[in-house]
């Protein structure tokens, strides 16, 4: 069976989204954002009661980063941001040196790679999580610096995540309604899905071992659509537990100075779209009744 990127590349880049002059950066059409807002109201409607919503830069603090444990984990995917320093006869001379990216100075942001990463150290910043817990639903453009750029695998990217910080048992509890929840969505969205058992990318020797403990300890699941091809379906959903990664780094504890975890579900709005394109078709005058009329297509 011929890929998706085989079979429709040219109508992609017409209905979806055109090349922006590097690999994995994409210039996004109006129908791919009426999909992107239509999977964000479908997203909403599953937003469970007492959770803040927040929505996050494209970037963030690189000290508060560091401190969650992001650059020992995946140094590889990392984004910095950094600036043209000095006065102006000495950054008028640096723009003319055809090595100029050498001179740049690192500034104290960088590029968010995960939707969640800003909201611990905000959480901490207010004190003892309460014995209710909390809930936030947060998102915000991503940026991983991906090794390959095969369709769907973005290096700038929307995503959308709801986060648990409470006891053990109810953060667990929250990750086993979300995976049955990003089921019965992918079901309303009619895309053919299966669940697994995942890893993160974690960079090195040392993160295979990771990877190997995240996957014995089933820490990690992911909702696999068929994009490219069915016989490597690509992660649209994941449903994270972190245990207290992100609780021990920021400190956060409940009222009573009982353990905290942290865990989240996170949606790739982007490549969510992809899929539904992959299996109904780049015209959303063809997609079935019962998937269109979550999306704001009165216009087409």
């Amino acid at each position: 069976m011929s890929t998706l990127v085989e079979k429709q590349q040219e109508l992609i880049n017409k209905a979806m989204f055109g090349e922006c002059g590097s690999n994995g950066v994409y210039a996004r059409t109006e129908l791919f954002e009426q999909v992107i807002n239509g999977l964000s109201r479908v997203i909403t409607r599953h937003r469970e009661p007492n959770t803040e919503v927040l929505r996050f830069p494209p970037v963030m603090s690189r000290s508060q980063l560091e401190r969650s444990g992001y650059l020992q984990s995946f140094p590889h995917l990392l984004g910095a941001v950094s600036c043209l320093a000095g006065d102006e006869a000495q950054v008028r001379a640096t723009v003319e040196r055809p090595d100029w990216p050498t001179q740049l100075s690192p500034t104290e942001l960088v590029l968010s790679p995960a939707a969640c990463y800003p909201v611990y150290p905000l959480a901490a910043g207010r004190g003892p999580v309460p014995a209710r817990g909390l809930l936030f639903d947060v998102a915000s453009y991503c940026f991983r610096h991906e090794a390959t750029h095969e369709l769907g695998r973005f290096q700038s990217f929307q995503m959308r995540e709801y986060v648990c910080i409470g006891a053990p048992a109810m953060v667990l509890d929250f990750r086993k309604r979300w995976i049955t929840r990003g089921g019965d969505l992918a079901k309303q969205l009619g895309l053919d899905f299966t669940i697994a058992n995942a890893s993160d990318p974690f960079f090195g020797r040392a993160g295979r071992l990771a990877a190997m403990s995240q996957l014995e300890q089933a820490l990690k699941f992911e909702l696999l659509v068929p994009v490219r091809s069915a016989e490597e379906p690509t992660a649209c959903m994941s449903f994270n537990y972190h245990l207290d990664h992100f609780t021990g780094a920021w400190q956060l504890s409940s009222e009573n100075g009982t353990t905290v975890h942290t865990g989240c579900v996170a949606f790739g709005l982007d490549r969510l779209a992809l899929a539904l394109f992959a299996k109904h078709g780049v015209d959303p005058r063809e997609w079935p009744t019962e998937v269109r009329r979550n999306f704001p297509f009165d216009e087409i």
